[in-house]
């Protein structure tokens, strides 16, 4: 269900803004939580009345949800160039 040390790594490495960028940039956490997203939803998939599960996915995307309106608000072609590259809906 989490996301491997590894994997944290290269998505940090390609999502970063900066090279001193460690993953506290707004865009490498919203890389991470996106993922992070995708493996819970999978395993909700299978697990349907997991509800402690169920509850963390919801606060997951309502904290990527909330990252992703302030790049909005920051930068709006920063923003749509995450989505995309996210593979994320507007």
């Amino acid at each position: 269900m989490s996301v491997s040390k590894a994997r944290k790594s290269e998505l940090i490495q390609e999502f970063k803004v900066s090279e001193t960028d460690n993953g506290g940039s707004v865009e490498s956490q919203v890389a991470v939580l996106t993922e992070r997203i995708r493996n819970l939803t999978e395993h909700m998939k299978a697990n349907h009345k997991d509800q402690h599960s169920k509850r963390g996915l919801l606060l997951m995307v309502n904290r990527r949800k909330k990252l992703l309106a302030y790049i909005k608000k920051r930068n709006p072609s920063d923003y749509e160039a995450l989505i995309k590259k996210l593979g994320l809906r507007k």
